[in-house]
């Protein structure tokens, strides 16, 4: 299995290291959902590189992985966000050290808890140039962005329809943040579709259509951010 070290402050961190056969291309941090770093974190890593993206997902639960959702949320809930923001950090500073990059800037696609972190993840280093966030959660008390960051960034949400009555109204928040700081925040919402719809390892949630339309826009979209000069 491909499961690199990663220097982040005394934390030791591992993550799981998928590359192009080509061998280098643009680099994407990826963000685990509560779960950990579970088969479908990996498989998604996989697809990543299948498309050309040399990819890293950071293990911020150092080991740990659960089915239980109790335990799960204890995870999300008990991660601090600052550690989560010096592990994105790490993990981009690590690719772009990595020599596998062939663009001085990544992306960064997250699930779930990990959609949250990755709206975060442009705002801890600039190293990472922009932002996927499949259906954001963002639960913790000192989850506050520095969205002046995102000057000259950009962020797309995959939101879905379940999900409005919790979230909507943050993320149209945040969205209104990232452009009012010369950013770019693109809102997709899927009708019909329920948290985790693009987990399919959840057959009771997943969504093939909207997961199929959502991976194509991803990919467009860090293609066209990612497979161009250093901005």
């Amino acid at each position: 299995m491909p499961i690199v070290d990663i220097p982040s402050g005394a934390r030791g961190l591992t993550g799981y290291l998928a590359v192009p056969a080509a061998g280098r291309g643009p680099g994407v941090v990826l963000v685990q959902e509560w779960w950990g770093i579970v088969p479908h974190i990996r498989s998604v890593a996989d697809r990543l590189a299948d498309a050309g993206f040399v990819t890293l997902a950071p293990d911020f639960f150092r080991g740990v992985q659960t089915t239980e959702p109790d335990e799960a949320g204890k995870l999300m809930m008990g991660l601090q966000v600052a550690q989560a923001g010096a592990d994105i950090a790490a993990a981009a500073d690590h690719l772009v050290r990595s020599g596998l990059m062939t663009v001085p800037h990544a992306g960064c696609v997250g699930f779930c808890m990990g959609g949250g972190l990755a709206l975060l993840a442009p705002t801890v280093t600039p190293d990472i140039d922009c932002a996927v966030a499949f259906y954001p959660a963002m639960p913790w008390p000192d989850y506050h962005p520095a969205w002046s960051e995102y000057s000259g960034k950009e962020a797309l949400v995959h939101q879905c329809e379940a999900d409005l009555p919790t979230t909507g109204e943050q993320i149209s928040r945040y969205a209104e943040e990232i452009a009012a700081h010369d950013g770019v925040a693109i809102v997709e919402t899927y009708a019909g579709t329920q948290h985790a719809f693009f987990n399919d390892d959840r057959p009771e949630v997943h969504d093939p259509r909207a997961s199929a339309l959502a991976w194509e826009r991803t990919l467009g979209f860090l293609h066209r951010r990612l497979d161009g000069p250093f901005r």
